[in-house]
């Protein structure tokens, strides 16, 4: 399989990710149960979390496509974290901001900051110079653990 193949595949689940994310927030970020929370001092401005996941996401399919090409496509262990990397992420958003379960996301989203740390640091040798696609998610994700953490605690 090419790489515009492999990363179009990868694209795409990427983007049903974040998309089966949105239906399952029901409008959360809107909602007056979210509005009334305490929120952290530097939680950013709505459009910056759709810029920001757009962004990721699409990096994070290069960095996919590349460690596909470093390891076999099908290999188990690869498949596991994504898959794993997947569900904890879409779950996010139905533990957090549909069913209110703001420690069961915070323990979720505590997860997904984990095996992104480790899928980075697992992989710099192999990839060198394309850990660099995947910073940002890891970036990212220390800045979601610690604006969820805020609300845990905050409320």
């Amino acid at each position: 399989m090419n790489t515009y193949l492999r990363f179009l595949i990868f694209l795409i689940f990427n983007f049903l990710a974040l998309y089966i994310g949105v239906l399952v927030m029901n409008n959360g970020p809107r909602t007056d149960w979210y509005q009334s929370l305490a929120k952290a001092p530097w939680t950013p401005a709505n459009w910056v979390f759709g810029a920001a996941w757009t962004t990721i996401m699409i990096l994070f399919s290069f960095y996919m496509t590349q460690l596909s090409f470093k390891f076999k496509l099908y290999d188990k262990k690869i498949l596991i974290l994504y898959v794993l990397q997947w569900v904890l992420n879409v779950g996010w958003n139905l533990f957090f901001f549909n069913k209110h379960l703001i420690v069961v996301g915070l323990i979720s989203i505590v997860l997904l900051w984990l095996l992104i740390g480790y899928i980075t640091f697992k992989h710099i040798k192999p990839l060198k110079y394309y850990t660099l696609l995947i910073i940002p998610y890891l970036v990212w994700m220390t800045i979601a653990t610690s604006l969820n953490g805020y609300i845990v605690f905050a409320n």
